[in-house]
């Protein structure tokens, strides 16, 4: 067992995220481990399709810059890498890496891919019920793109154990990626569900990388972070009994406060005693925050309760077409003029038959976000935007039509026009029994 306090940074909290900070962390951060974070729910339907497009594509678009800019510092300091960045196909980013890797002439790495979290195979013909509709399961079949089972820690120990530097996974919870390595060296038991729990809390403060330095956080006047353009990403010094301190790089921007962490520990928490994930039942309410001095904070508390047996799946699916125009107005009467442009496009689209119960009709900075609950004085600018949501490809190719027609057949001074017709992956979600899951290690040389 691994007596040392262990060292975990967070390089990415999704997959568009900055990639400076991360090679921050490798040069200057002393780690032990850096772990990239980078699906969602929506991103790894997108990766699905990606793949059935190009079989060697579906892994995370940014994963060459990222392991381009991090591979020679983490090498050079003996640093191991997890990520989800395989998303839809870990294979692939496992060869990738590889080559990678062989192009910047770095040696000697094991990288290991995990598998298995695809399950659309098993499911599709099962009596489920969705978890936000209530419908079947069933009634998606014909429009099914994907279905991804939350994976715990296990297997990314598993890859660990067996001495890969680089662990490249798909769909896994986020605080596994984070809770693996804790497991691996501490030596920790899978039904040690108290130091699980801890784990757990470390892994979802960690997960979203910038958010517990500052980002998402800063509001001019209330809450003042420093130095924003250049964010440091945070950095997790842990002890074998699971409790740990939160820290970043020194003279790096942003700021870890008693603040910034409680946010982030309530971020997308439901019941913060019952925080489920495929390891262990977390719970939250007995975690500790103490100021130990600036820019460092000690996590003490939090537990766990065993797990349930039963996996998330986020099931992806087409769900139509959105057609979308807009258009500004400026000047005075602005306002006006931007709301007689969408009585304009509502009148022209009820002409046309399309049914627009299912759309938006908008004037950013005016009603798009809290309708005519928050009023706002006059502004000098308006933003007109109309969205519609249907199952025909060219019905929605209308509605964009309708609001780019309103440069001369609208009101006056419109300009700025965009259009756009996109197809809707929507994503719901089931629970499946935890054995109906196989997973699979495949490992590469560099």
């Amino acid at each position: 067992m691994n007596q040392k306090n262990l060292r975990i940074g967070a390089g990415a909290g999704y997959s568009g995220d900055r990639i400076e900070p991360a090679v921050e962390l490798a040069e200057k951060g002393r780690l032990d481990y850096l772990v990239f974070e980078c699906l969602a729910e929506r991103t790894i339907a997108l990766a699905q399709q990606r793949r059935a497009r190009n079989p060697e594509e579906g892994y995370d678009p940014l994963l060459e810059a990222r392991m381009t800019a991090c591979l020679p510092a983490c090498a050079q300091n003996g640093i191991r890498v997890i990520t989800n960045m395989g998303a839809a196909n870990p294979v692939a980013a496992m060869n990738k890496t590889a080559s990678i890797a062989a192009r910047l002439g770095i040696s000697g790495l094991k990288i290991a891919a995990v598998t298995g979290d695809e399950v659309s195979g098993q499911i599709r013909d099962m009596d489920l019920r969705l978890m936000e509709s209530g419908e079947p399961l069933g009634t998606l079949r014909d429009v099914l793109v994907s279905a991804n089972a939350y994976l715990g820690a296990e297997p990314i120990v598993k890859a660990l154990e067996a001495g890969a530097d680089i662990v490249i996974t798909g769909r896994v919870a986020d605080p596994a990626l984070f809770a693996a390595p804790l497991i691996h060296e501490f030596g920790w038991s899978f039904s040690d569900f108290g130091r699980l729990g801890k784990g757990t809390v470390l892994g979802h403060l960690l997960e979203c990388a910038g958010q517990v330095t500052g980002g998402f956080f800063a509001d001019p006047g209330y809450k003042e972070v420093p130095n924003l353009a250049r964010l440091g990403f945070p950095i997790g010094i842990v002890s074998a009994d699971g409790d740990f301190e939160l820290t970043k790089v020194p003279g790096s921007g942003g700021r870890i406060t008693l603040a910034t962490c409680k946010e982030q520990l309530l971020y997308e928490i439901h019941d913060p005693a019952r925080y489920y994930t495929p390891d262990v039942v977390a719970d939250f309410t007995g975690v500790r925050f103490h100021q130990l001095e600036e820019d460092r904070i000690r996590v003490t508390g939090g537990s766990g309760n065993p797990k349930t047996g039963l996996l998330k799946v986020s099931v992806g699916y087409l769900d139509g077409f959105i057609g979308e125009g807009q258009m500004s107005y400026g000047g005075p009467g602005a306002v006006r003029r931007g709301q007689l442009a969408l009585d304009i496009v509502r009148e022209r689209l009820g002409f046309l038959g399309i049914d627009t119960a299912d759309g938006q009709f908008d004037l950013i900075g005016v009603n798009s976000l809290y309708g005519p609950t928050l009023p706002v004085g006059e502004p000098a600018e308006v933003r007109a935007r109309v969205a519609v949501r249907t199952a025909d490809r060219s019905v929605a190719q209308k509605v964009a039509d309708e609001v780019e027609a309103l440069y001369t057949n609208g009101p006056a001074g419109g300009g700025g026009a965009v259009k756009s017709v996109r197809e809707v992956m929507a994503v719901q979600s089931v629970l499946i029994p935890a054995e109906l899951v196989r997973t699979e290690i495949h490992f590469q040389n560099s």
